[in-house]
């Protein structure tokens, strides 16, 4: 099962942290600086798999990517393997690179709800959902559609609207 999923730039900022497993706010915080103190201290020339039995818990994973300016993380238990997480870190940049052109950290802060939706679509609760980026992308354009259409609908009918007092 994934644990969590981050996204931080190379300042530590979260720009994205999703945990799987409940933890309470400053937990979540102090879990987020404790793996980023761990991150931005490795060279560069080092695996990018990790034990993260003292940040979450016995047998607990980290693996991560770095791309740019940010940090892609996700920790998982034993039970998943740790290629299959990196594999899908890549995943979910492709899917990302596919719905900004080219992924910056400026498309995550301002389309956080967009970016939320792709995640969902490929781990939701701990679990993987989907490793196909264009699966992924089909299901992330019905769904802006749907959200297109729902904020068209206006909420006044029409015989009302177009009513003007004499």
């Amino acid at each position: 099962m994934i644990k969590a999923v981050m996204v931080m730039n190379t300042q530590g900022k979260p720009r994205l942290a999703k945990f799987y497993d409940f933890q309470p706010v400053e937990k979540q915080q102090e879990l987020i600086r404790s793996v980023f103190s761990v991150l931005c201290s490795r060279p560069e020339n080092v695996s990018n798999f990790l034990e993260a039995d003292s940040f979450f818990g016995p047998e607990s994973r980290l693996v991560y990517k770095h791309y740019a300016t940010l940090y892609f993380v996700l920790v998982f238990d034993s039970s998943e393997n740790e290629l299959a997480m990196l594999d899908l870190i890549q995943v979910l940049v492709e899917t990302l690179d596919k719905c900004f052109s080219n992924v910056c950290e400026l498309d995550i802060v301002f389309n956080y709800s967009k970016m939320q939706t792709v995640l969902d679509e490929i781990v939701f609760g701990g679990q993987v959902l989907e490793t196909s980026s264009s699966e992924v992308m089909k299901a992330v354009e019905d769904i802006s559609k749907l959200d297109a259409a729902s904020n068209s609908i206006s909420l006044v009918p029409k015989s009302v609207s177009g009513w003007r007092g004499r």
